[in-house]
């Protein structure tokens, strides 16, 4: 069985700078593991929409996907808005395996990160 592809999901804004630490986790991802599919698709507001980045991975062969939310914690669009979505897009896509993670946030690696950026910045003064 391959690998599927991983999806890194968040929520999109008006300015473009705002994907930059998404885009950094990408790339950290692909250094880690170069053969990994990784792609960003966005709730709104940044493109590509979720719906379209799934249509490209299959067009290209992909026949299963992650998608990992880069959200802090779990909301209503993670509670509804994207099951929904990943519901329509099976019911469009049968056949393809499509599958949802936790909230990145809410995994205790990152919560063990966050706790200790908050400690060090808090300590030194300094922020990013």
């Amino acid at each position: 069985m391959t690998s599927p592809a991983i999806v890194l999901f968040a929520h999109g804004a008006r300015d473009p700078k705002w994907a930059n630490p998404i885009q950094k986790v990408r790339a950290a991802m692909l250094a880690l593991q170069p053969d990994v599919r990784v792609e960003l698709a966005f709730l709104e507001l940044m493109e590509p929409d979720l719906p379209t980045c799934i249509a490209r991975l299959i067009q290209e062969g992909t026949r299963r996907v992650v998608v990992v939310p880069m959200f802090i914690a779990t909301g209503r669009h993670l509670k509804t808005d994207l099951p929904e979505l990943l519901k329509r897009l099976s019911k469009a896509h049968p056949g393809i395996e499509l599958s949802l993670v936790g909230a990145v946030g809410e995994a205790e690696p990152v919560i063990a990160a966050m706790a200790g950026y908050a400690i060090t910045s808090a300590s030194s003064g300094t922020g990013a």
